[in-house]
């Protein structure tokens, strides 16, 4: 987003919780990647889907439980994972989170 380029934002304040809801906001955009900023209330997430391509996950509030093939971690405030390209995985918020995401595409 052009509009967010040399200016300093807190983290934590470019999205809102929303009730039951999962809300995101795409802060860069590229041919090669995408870094995108989600908030999760308590108790929603993402089913269980695949990407293409490997993806980071950064927690910056909150506890997130990332099952990645089958597998269960808890990530906390400071924690991040990278997701495989092509391997099912699933969110889900214990408590209200706030996470980036970064998508490398190549």
């Amino acid at each position: 987003m052009n509009n967010m380029k040399s200016t300093v934002y807190n983290i934590e304040n470019i999205v809102d919780y929303q009730e039951k809801a999962v809300v995101s906001k795409e802060i860069i955009k590229k041919e090669t990647g995408t870094i995108t900023i989600f908030a999760f209330d308590k108790d929603e997430g993402l089913s269980e889907h695949t990407a293409p391509f490997d993806a980071m996950v950064q927690v910056i509030e909150g506890i997130l439980e990332i099952k990645i093939d089958g597998n269960l971690n808890i990530l906390n405030k400071g924690d991040m994972i990278i997701m495989p390209a092509n391997i099912p995985h699933a969110l889900y918020a214990t408590e209200k989170v706030k996470m980036i995401l970064s998508m490398i595409k190549s």
